[in-house]
């Protein structure tokens, strides 16, 4: 999706509400958000005391209500649009990894596509004995564990998502991209204050490390946590003992078959494998084609972009960005040109992935390479490629996607993997309402279960039973 669309989408939103009559003009010039950031808002030198002011702004916000509430969400949005650059910018400057342009397009899309005050309907029902009324109430004070991969949009997206439902929130940055992380983050409060706003409603401290992580964590004021991150990240929150809302990493494999359209194919693969250098855990990991059409699905990803390695030059290439066995973290997020520089291979610096031939066993299968490093595993049938490809999946539960054109198949394809996202026939951009149906998540929870988070999973169920009273059919019997 492009940038212009996205915008299109927030513009749409707002006049929506605007409509409603929700809010007006004025509120959204009130919602502007200055290109200076004054002061450091929400940044605190200690934990005790980024607790305290969170814990009191979340009462102030639900003492707003919801009509505030909303208007505060537009702010949000606003914000992540107008900085989305700045944000991309700064974020690619400080972490080393990424693309620019495709960050912009995350920080844009975590403004304009993730759900807001909307996702929290309500539900009634009445009969003979009454009315039941079933509402969403927040958990309190949440701390959200980031991560270096997508820290800006992330912050956006749960920002939009907890502020929602309720919430306020004290963010962990991972600290290779505290910098950027706190500026997202000081970037929203100063939106929200601008508009009548609490003060402090997102709240870090200055010098994040892992004992701080460990204190936030720990403290018994934090009601509920949320890590987005790798698998240690995952194991710490799962084990604090609170409630948790766990997205961990996934490697999603790739099934073609000789049924597929082999050219769409290629351009979805392609453009998945390498939309912010493969750093989103839903992106293209390793490809498993029927060998039949293998050479055409190579030739044509090819003409899209990609560098194919062979013989000396793919060995090469995977020694580089391994190192004992796992990821060499010197190369994630690493451009395709800059990898094959370092692997003293000469090619454009336009070059979107790099691809290679491996067995179906190889490291660079069986792990998530976060980097545009493409493994292609040629198959005998269809049969083996799904045999490979829940292997290759390891469990994580995250994202799978199949080309083809055999309904039986997809549907054998869907029944076996069981995976949080299943793409079919697209780009695993698609999954987060790029060109598609469907809404964005920066934080995928596969581990836990919840799945695609809306605000509705940082909310607690409230079921008010109202016996043979308030329903006009009540009979008392």
């Amino acid at each position: 999706m492009d940038q212009e669309k996205i915008r299109s989408i927030v513009a749409q939103v707002i006049e929506n509400i605007k409509k409603q009559g929700l809010i007006d003009d004025s509120d959204l010039q009130k919602s502007s958000l200055s290109s200076t950031v004054k002061g450091q808002s929400g940044v605190f030198p200690n934990v005790e005391s980024a607790i305290r002011s969170a814990k009191y702004a979340q009462k102030e916000l639900v003492a707003m209500g919801m009509e505030k509430r909303k208007e505060i969400i537009i702010a949000i949005r606003e914000a992540g649009i107008k900085n989305a650059r700045m944000l991309a910018e700064m974020t690619v400057q400080e972490t080393g990894m990424g693309r620019v342009e495709d960050k912009v397009q995350k920080n844009e899309g975590a403004a304009g596509l993730t759900p807001g005050i909307e996702d929290l309907t309500s539900e009634v029902k009445t009969g003979n004995r009454g009315m039941l009324l079933v509402e969403w109430t927040p958990y309190g004070l949440i701390n959200a564990i980031t991560p270096s991969t997508n820290p800006t949009s992330t912050v956006i997206h749960n920002s939009i998502c907890m502020i929602s439902a309720g919430n306020s929130v004290i963010f962990s940055p991972h600290p290779l991209a505290k910098e950027c992380t706190l500026r997202a983050m000081t970037l929203i409060n100063d939106a929200i204050v601008k508009i009548g706003g609490p003060e402090n409603l997102l709240v870090s401290v200055a010098d994040p490390t892992l004992r701080t992580a460990k204190e936030i964590m720990d403290h018994t004021d934090v009601d509920m946590i949320v890590a987005t991150g790798g698998a240690g990240v995952v194991r710490v929150a799962l084990s604090s003992g609170k409630k948790a809302l766990a997205a961990g990493p996934g490697n999603p494999p790739v099934i073609v078959d000789e049924t597929a359209d082999i050219s769409k194919s290629a351009i979805h693969i392609t453009n998945g494998a390498s939309f912010d250098n493969n750093l989103l855990c839903i992106g293209e990991k390793e490809v498993f084609v029927v060998q039949e059409v293998a050479d055409k699905l190579i030739d044509e990803m090819v003409k899209n972009g990609c560098y194919l390695a062979k013989g000396r030059e793919a060995t090469a290439v995977a020694d580089l960005v391994t190192e004992d066995g796992k990821p060499n973290k010197d190369y994630i997020g690493k451009d395709a040109s800059y990898i094959l520089e370092k692997a003293g291979i000469k090619a454009s610096s336009n070059t979107r992935v790099v691809i290679l031939e491996t067995d179906a066993d190889h490291p660079l299968v069986m792990q998530e390479y976060l980097m545009p490093v493409l493994p292609i595993v040629k198959v005998r049938n269809f049969e083996e490629a799904l045999e490979y490809a829940l292997k290759a999946e390891q469990g994580f539960r995250h994202t799978s996607i199949i080309h083809s054109k055999n309904i039986d198949r997809i549907t054998k394809f869907v029944q076996t993997m069981r995976t949080t996202v299943m793409v079919v026939n697209g780009c695993s951009l698609a999954s987060m309402g790029f060109e598609a149906e469907g809404i964005i998540t920066l934080t995928i929870a596969g581990t836990t279960g919840e799945g695609y988070t809306t605000p509705k999973n940082f909310a607690q169920q409230s079921r008010i039973t109202m016996v043979d009273s308030v329903s006009v059919f009540s009979t008392g019997k």
